[in-house]
């Protein structure tokens, strides 16, 4: 099924959800995992991201150690606060009220909850789901592809009125961004690790899954982003992610 033209009404409201804050080991930076919830004049509820599995809100020891994550970083906060199923709450959504689920790409702390919504259908890129699992980290990979009905990008697409979703390669084969122009805030740009900080740029996205593929797709977001006079969200950005406003604030 083709995903353009998806959602029928105009995004008008834009949540930022709290999915807790992680210290990655090899620069002590400490960042913000973040979710987001696209409300529409029609009622349409759009979730984008699931962040970290809920093992780790029950024993975050058990869970890394399981998970083998000491060797990339450590969960410094997360609780069942930081669950999708509570930032929802905050918003007055239930998770069953999700119409569509979209997927920026299936490293741990986008992933975790892709199983947690039986009956909506999954948006994700093509090259990500031909994956034969969820990346999830490293060589770990406990997570298996759920029976759901797929919603697959190969390319740019209107998911929307006032909604694009973007097909940006690099930091993952499937990386998605996306650009929604919102009523009084006008457009935003949710770049997820496409660009994590603003500084990867100019680091050329070191470490990435396909530095050139990244850096391409880096600099057409920035392109964008001015072409457009949108605000970049960014995917783990350290100084940006206190100033954001968070669930149950919203942007309108």
């Amino acid at each position: 099924m083709s995903p353009t033209g998806f959602i029928k009404g105009q995004v008008q409201q834009l949540h930022v959800l709290d999915y807790g804050l992680f210290k990655v080991h090899a620069n002590g930076r400490v960042i913000g995992i973040c979710g987001f919830l696209m409300v529409t004049d029609r009622g349409e509820r759009i979730l984008v991201d699931t962040g970290f599995p809920q093992k780790y809100a029950e024993d975050v020891e058990a869970a890394s150690l399981e998970d083998k994550l000491g060797g990339f970083g450590e969960v410094l906060e997360l609780t069942r606060d930081n669950l999708p199923k509570t930032q929802l709450a905050k918003a007055g959504v239930a998770m069953a009220d999700i119409d569509l689920l979209i997927m920026t790409h299936t490293h741990i702390d986008h992933v975790g909850g892709l199983c947690d919504f039986p009956n909506v259908p999954i948006l994700i890129a093509k090259a990500e789901r031909n994956l034969a699992k969820p990346l999830y980290w490293g060589d770990v990979k406990p997570m298996d592809w759920p029976d759901r009905k797929y919603l697959l990008v190969e390319g740019d697409i209107g998911l929307g009125p006032n909604l694009r979703v973007l097909l940006v390669p690099g930091h993952a084969p499937g990386q998605l961004a996306i650009l929604v122009d919102l009523p009084n805030s006008g457009p935003m740009l949710l770049v997820s690790d496409a660009i994590s900080r603003p500084a990867e740029v100019d680091e050329k996205f070191e470490g990435s899954w396909n530095e050139g593929l990244a850096i391409e797709s880096g600099n057409r977001l920035i392109k964008l982003a001015k072409d457009q006079g949108a605000e970049i969200i960014y995917g783990h950005c350290p100084a940006q992610w206190p100033t954001l406003r968070k669930t149950p604030e919203y942007f309108t």
